[in-house]
């Protein structure tokens, strides 16, 4: 569902447009709109809702635009662990990473348990993240370091979990986050103390991905910070 009047991108004819200014979303100064939890309310930014509209014509393009960057910075981490020679330390410095990413960036800490299925080139990245997060567990496993009913939809019900203790807690106690991933990696390693619930199944942690992207909007009515 989108925030934004039908259409495409990048159809209008005409003058080429200007670069786009530091303060724009995409822009050098990105951060300014989202990153290290910024939110603020549309109508303190120094752009309005109309240049958003003729540069972001749907949701997902400005999500794509803002949030490339750090897109690319989590494929990094995770490529970065492939080539750790100890599985462990690859799997388990992966997700000290990638939970340090969301409390930089309390948007980007949202939109990573979400998913945008019209963004390609952002769900392509993502695509090659989880492929490689498969490979991480499976490593993981086969040293005999973690636990064989661990599965990757964990790795996502571990970011939902990150983000929400993020979202509670960066305010009074920034940090809570450290000790919440400590004791899940702590429940992930061999041996297992018990059987774990089964996970919920792919598509259905899908379509809960799918769910949050579509409700999710952009301009908040309330700051963040």
């Amino acid at each position: 569902m989108s925030v934004y009047p039908a259409g495409a991108a990048g159809r209008r004819s005409g003058p080429r447009r200007k670069p786009k200014r530091s303060d724009e979303p995409g822009g050098a100064d990105d951060s300014a709109w989202f990153a290290a939890g910024n939110w603020r309310p549309v109508s303190a930014l120094s752009v309005g809702i109309a240049t958003l509209f003729r540069r972001f014509p749907v949701k997902e393009d400005l999500v794509a635009a803002v949030f490339a960057d750090r897109r690319e910075a989590y494929v990094d981490a995770v490529a970065a662990a492939l080539a750790d020679s100890d599985s462990w330390h690859g799997f388990t410095g992966c997700l000290h990473t990638v939970c340090a990413m969301q409390a930089a960036d309390r948007g980007f800490a949202d939109v990573l348990t979400m998913t945008f299925p019209t963004a390609k080139a952002l769900e392509g990245r993502r695509s090659q993240a989880y492929d490689g997060v498969v490979s991480l567990i499976d490593r993981a496993k086969a040293a005999g370091h973690l636990r064989d009913d661990f599965t990757p939809q964990h790795v996502a019900l571990l970011l939902m979990a990150t983000a929400g203790v993020i979202t509670a807690t960066a305010d009074a106690a920034p940090d809570a986050w450290r000790g919440i991933l400590a004791l899940m990696i702590q429940s992930f390693q061999t041996p297992a103390r018990g059987p774990l619930p089964a996970p919920p199944a792919h598509p259905a942690l899908y379509r809960a991905m799918i769910n949050l992207g579509r409700a999710y909007s952009p301009f908040r009515a309330s700051t963040r910070s």
